[in-house]
């Protein structure tokens, strides 16, 4: 795989951290995870690794960290130092999407990228760097388009009264009769117009579509086309047309729509969560991603240990003394 040979070490943490090692465990690199001995876990993010159960509180713990570093080319440490005004409704209290745009989009793929990156240059200079993955700024980063976008005519007005944060009747989603939702982009003319054609209203009775003073009256005339259908049946009239409308799915309708089922965009692991496939895909070095369960807490303390030179001796002594602990004891003595 891609990054076969490649040896990361993450300090345990919460989702950005964990993401980002996932990452590269999902593209080949092997990710020993730094647990604190004596606790328990909630990271779901441990696929692919293996886990040492440490104490760094204690000066033989840090100096056991030291060692694996010192034979590895990545140390992940999720030590935490927005875009928030731009989500939500008009009249509504901004809203949290999720932690998909701070944790995990500008703290754990931006941090895998940097890595990759520093990598890649390691292989023309010899040297390493650190890479210093801020969630704030990672986030501001990704959001670049907001900030070079801010003299656009489209973001001219309060949140939600614009182009494409819901003020739009054209870009929102909608109720079905059987309380599900449909998901409406249409922004371009062509695929404007085969909403029209869709919802089965006459254009010429209809306000222009960019008459920001009318979208709200044409909001409401959506509302109730939408709310006198299925789901199911709107799916079925806007399949194969270029409206760009299409179901809100639960996560289990997503894992079985066709076109993941077709590309295999989900998989199942031996435990029979489902979960996406790792992304992008490559051609020729994809991902192969472990399909074993997470590891527990201290699982691999005494193989990881053994593999990064420490002898069974040393792992007794620094078992008796509480520095390492094993998830299997009788595998340590």
């Amino acid at each position: 795989m891609a990054l076969a040979g490649i040896r990361v070490i993450e300090l345990a943490g919460l989702a950005p951290g964990p993401l980002c090692g996932m990452i590269l465990a999902d593209f080949g690199a092997k990710v020993v995870r730094i647990d604190r001995t004596r606790t328990a876990t909630n990271d779901v993010l441990g696929r692919g690794k293996r886990s040492v159960a440490l104490n760094l509180k204690k000066p033989e713990g840090a100096e056991v960290l030291k060692q694996l570093c010192n034979q590895s080319d990545v140390l992940i440490e999720p030590f935490r130092k927005g875009l928030l005004s731009k989500f939500g409704k008009k009249g509504e209290n901004p809203y949290a999407p999720l932690n998909i745009v701070a944790d995990f989009a500008g703290g754990g793929v931006m941090c895998a990228m940097g890595i990759i990156i520093a990598l890649y240059e390691r292989m023309q200079s010899g040297k390493g760097q650190i890479i210093d993955a801020s969630m704030v700024e990672g986030s501001a980063y990704c959001g670049t388009w907001f900030w070079k976008s801010q003299n656009l005519s489209i973001w001219n007005r309060q949140r939600g009264e614009n182009l494409l944060d819901t003020g739009a009747p054209f870009y929102e989603t909608y109720k079905t009769s059987d309380g599900k939702y449909m998901a409406v982009g249409a922004l371009e003319p062509r695929f404007y117009d085969q909403l029209i054609k869709g919802l089965g209203l006459d254009s010429t009775k209809l306000p222009p579509q960019m008459s920001q003073s009318d979208w709200p009256e044409l909001k409401r005339i959506f509302t109730e086309a939408f709310a006198t259908k299925t789901q199911e049946k709107w799916t079925e009239i806007f399949d194969r047309t270029d409206a760009c409308v299409t179901p809100v799915l639960s996560l289990q309708e997503a894992v079985n729509h066709p076109h993941n089922q077709e590309r295999g965009s989900f998989i199942t692991n031996v435990e029979g969560q489902v979960c996406p496939r790792p992304a992008p895909l490559l051609s020729r070095t994809p991902a192969t991603m472990s399909l074993e369960r997470d590891p527990e807490i201290g699982e691999h303390t005494q193989r990881v240990l053994i593999e990064y030179g420490f002898t069974n001796e040393q792992i007794n002594k620094l078992l008796s003394a509480g520095v390492i602990e094993c998830n299997r004891l009788k595998a340590c003595l």
